[in-house]
């Protein structure tokens, strides 16, 4: 029996997908956000390929020492602190502003994956993490004769 919380086209899956499309009209398209509570829920992007896995994830102003990436079974899971700091002053105004905010993405995989081949890299803003597929994940081609 699978009890897999999350599986594409499952009564589960729409329902969480309705839920992040509201919640993404109520806070914004480019991430959910409450920036004077300190949330952050990153956006996801998805490409499944012939061999791999691609998860994008917006992380704008971090480093890439504040992020966690762990792979158990067929969930991805990427963890993290946001750290921002603002600081202005002039002749009779001084301003400082600190927000702080953690947050995790969990996201069940389409397929399994080897996830000692994982590889992870940070730039721009931008965490690009590449999951090769194990052999029993990748489709086969089956020649009709």
């Amino acid at each position: 029996m699978d009890l897999t919380p999350y599986r594409r086209g499952s009564g589960l899956a729409r329902l969480q997908d309705e839920m992040d499309d509201l919640f993404g009209r109520f806070f914004g398209h480019h991430a959910l956000a409450a920036p004077d509570r300190g949330a952050y829920w990153p956006p996801l992007e998805v490409a499944e390929g012939q061999e791999s896995i691609t998860v994008k994830a917006e992380l704008p102003g971090m480093q890439a020492d504040d992020i966690n990436i762990s792979v158990q079974g067929n969930t991805l899971s990427i963890t993290g602190e946001k750290k921002e700091q603002a600081e202005e002053q002039r002749e009779g105004y001084y301003r400082s502003e600190r927000r702080y905010g953690s947050f995790r993405r969990d996201m069940v995989l389409p397929g399994d994956v080897d996830a000692d081949k994982v590889t992870a890299a940070y730039r721009d803003g931008i965490l690009t993490v590449s999951l090769p597929k194990t052999e029993q994940a990748k489709a086969k081609t089956v020649k009709v004769e």
